[in-house]
């Protein structure tokens, strides 16, 4: 796998085997730069395994990894610099203050003006009258903001995002998917978006890939295969395959 400046993920007859399951298998997909990437699936269906392989913190039983060129196997610390992941379910330490939090991250990922960067991001996720408060007392929404002010803190290449307007009301959430969006733009930055959130999916990605028990179902835009599955939207083929999950719809 050559790693050419625009195929940013590359991954080829990706298996994970567990002693009572197999979580992945034989799961192969990749990822343009300057693409959203939907990752769908229903709970249990091998995203999150799927993304801590390419985070590197979960080795593979076999196939091949590629991101930025890079290993995430023998090369993450380096590939640490470039990437980042964001999560509405991922808990920052509850102990310290939001501010505190921040400087952490931006001292771990050697964040270049970091006070600057860290006063914008809070303001461009309007919880910057929050910088004071200790982080276990934020409400689910604001973690949720918190944590894509952390992923963002050093401007990372690939992006990897898990449900990240899981926990927000309608408003934050049409306001957070327009900053990514905007933000993916200017920086022509590549994501991997999972949600359950098929109208949200809809209107964010450019492209997207349905698992089911670590199978790839079907790929394409979202119009291209929401018509191979002859449905009215995506909601409806993600119904269609999580009840008939050996339904192979083939690619565009």
């Amino acid at each position: 796998m050559r790693y050419n400046g625009f195929m940013i993920i590359s991954v080829e007859d990706l298996t994970k085997t567990y002693p009572e399951t197999k979580a992945l298998d034989h799961l192969s997909f990749s990822l343009k730069r300057g693409e959203i990437l939907g990752f769908l699936g229903s709970n249990g269906a091998g995203k999150t395994t799927a993304i801590h392989i390419l985070l590197g913190l979960l080795t593979p039983t076999s196939g091949n990894v590629s991101v930025l060129g890079l290993s995430p196997l023998t090369q993450r610390h380096e590939l640490s610099k470039r990437i980042n992941f964001g999560s509405a379910y991922a808990n920052l330490p509850s102990n310290l203050k939001v501010i505190e939090n921040l400087n952490i991250f931006s001292g771990l990922y050697n964040v270049k003006n970091k006070i600057d960067k860290i006063a914008s991001l809070l303001e461009l996720f309007e919880i910057a009258h929050l910088k004071n408060r200790v982080t276990g007392a934020l409400s689910s929404g604001e973690k949720t903001r918190l944590n894509l002010a952390k992923c963002l803190l050093n401007d990372p290449e690939v992006l990897l995002l898990d449900e990240p307007t899981a926990s927000l009301d309608p408003e934050m959430a049409d306001k957070v998917r327009s900053t990514l969006k905007n933000i993916q733009k200017q920086r022509n930055m590549s994501i991997i978006y999972t949600s359950h959130n098929m109208p949200e999916v809809e209107q964010i990605c450019d492209r997207i890939l349905f698992i089911h028990q670590g199978k790839k179902i079907t790929e394409g835009t979202p119009d291209q295969v929401i018509k191979n599955f002859n449905s009215l939207n995506l909601e409806q083929v993600f119904i269609k395959i999580v009840r008939s999950g050996d339904i192979v719809c083939p690619s565009p």
